[in-house]
């Protein structure tokens, strides 16, 4: 057993009238107005229009949601069961994030190449943003007692006990938190993020920072996925490995070529430059 267990036991659910919500979708809603709101004060110190930001929130919803169902698809290959509508059906199945995130990066450059053919720039602003959301929403998948891993006799590990309802199977078993870990990874990433980008290289409105984010969190993702209960697939690596691998091999060759093509240092001092974001570039 290990020593330094924690024992969460409280209501995971918050009741108004007639109407039951849980803490974790609280938290969750809260992780994205806090991205939102963090998007918004960098756009307005890149000079961006707030409600451009407001189309271009709009634009990543659709490669969010078809992304992720594509990695759920990868996660569990028999979800579909011979029936493609099941992968389409918002009722039925999950989303899997590091597409998801990959998908609406996609699309939301797509939207901001349509408003002002500048998609670097939003990409840019949507950096730390992108580090928030999944930062902080794994932290709040503590309070609904999902995303347990493996169980584990060592430390740390958590357990959930009462009638719930948790979400991850057998939450009275002491696992290991890899929720909370990857959560508290992300948010450490964001904080260098910040320091990353006062660097004269990173400073380019161009993706690049985005796309050293994102490599980042991937890199996470791979370590911590290495402590969940999904199963081994392929040497030693789970399915949400080797989708983590893809993602950092994929934002690591990008981020590459942004710097060949755009070059390694910042644009000329001509261009307007706001405390802590850096001159624009074209």
């Amino acid at each position: 057993m290990a020593t330094a267990l924690i024992v969460f036991s409280f209501d995971p659910l918050v009741r108004f009238g007639d109407s039951v919500v849980s803490w974790e979708t609280i938290g969750i809603a809260i992780s994205i107005f806090v991205a939102l709101v963090v998007a918004g004060l960098i756009a307005l110190r890149n000079g961006s229009r707030v409600d451009d930001l407001l189309f271009v929130v709009l634009g990543i919803v659709p490669g969010a949601v078809i992304g992720g169902r594509i990695g759920y698809l990868l996660l569990y290959p028999t979800f579909l069961g011979g029936d493609v509508g099941r992968l389409i059906d918002p009722g039925l199945g999950g989303m899997e994030l590091s597409l998801a995130v990959v998908g609406g990066a996609i699309t939301g450059a797509m939207t901001a190449a349509l408003l002002d053919a500048r998609p670097g720039r939003w990409l840019h602003i949507a950096a730390l943003p992108m580090l928030a959301v999944p930062g902080l929403g794994k932290l709040a998948m503590v309070l609904g007692g999902s995303g347990q891993g493996q169980a584990t006799t060592v430390d740390p590990a958590t357990a959930y006990v009462g009638p719930g309802p948790w979400g991850s199977l057998g939450p009275a078993i002491p696992s290991i938190p890899s929720q909370a870990f990857e959560g508290i990874a992300t948010l450490l990433l964001l904080v260098a993020m910040l320091v990353v980008l006062l660097l004269p290289g990173f400073r380019r409105r161009d993706g690049r920072a985005f796309c050293l984010a994102l490599a980042g969190w991937s890199a996470i993702r791979l370590v911590v996925a290495s402590t969940w209960r999904d199963p081994v697939v392929l040497g030693p690596f789970r399915t949400e490995q080797l989708i983590a691998i893809g993602v950092l091999a994929g934002s690591l060759v990008l981020l590459g070529i942004v710097v060949v093509r755009r070059g390694p240092q910042d644009v000329p001092a001509a261009e307007p430059e706001l405390p802590g974001v850096g001159p624009a570039s074209a």
